[in-house]
């Protein structure tokens, strides 16, 4: 066989591979449902189940969805959220690494921050205006559990 035949053979198997694989996964794990903005999505990673559950019975369910608060209100910052906490969510339940309980990372509290700010702003301003010392005030650490109540 020619080196072009072999080498036309190893990409269409590594992009067969790769689609099947995609493919798979795609389905198997729901892929469209993230797509959306259903908050059910959410709970089609079992580890999520507690928090979906959490948000229903939340005061927050009849006005904002997930993604209202864990993802950018800008249609580009709300699909690269989705698509980066996708693939690190992915990664870290297929190999078991993941602090439990689950932890926010910065970059996300910094999102739900600004969330809260957003729609929150008449009495989030007042509140920052005071503000003390150099920490700036954080709206999760002291209502943590409004999103998510146990």
């Amino acid at each position: 066989m020619k080196a072009t035949t072999i080498k036309g053979i190893a990409v269409g198997s590594v992009l067969g591979l790769a689609i099947g694989i995609g493919g798979y996964t795609f389905i198997y794990a729901k892929g469209a449902s993230y797509l959306t903005n259903n908050s059910a999505a959410c709970a089609n990673c079992h580890i999520m189940q507690e928090h979906y559950d959490g948000w229903i019975k939340s005061s927050h369910r009849s006005v904002a969805s997930c993604n209202d608060c864990h993802t950018p209100g800008n249609m580009v910052g709300k699909y690269w959220t989705k698509a980066d906490n996708g693939f690190f969510h992915s990664l870290a339940f297929t190999t078991g690494d993941f602090p439990d309980p689950l932890r926010i990372k910065p970059r996300n509290r910094k999102i739900t921050e600004n969330a809260c700010l957003k729609c929150h702003k008449d009495i989030a301003h007042d509140i920052l205006a005071v503000g003390q010392g150099s920490e700036p005030l954080s709206c999760v650490r002291c209502h943590r559990e409004v999103g998510h109540p146990k």
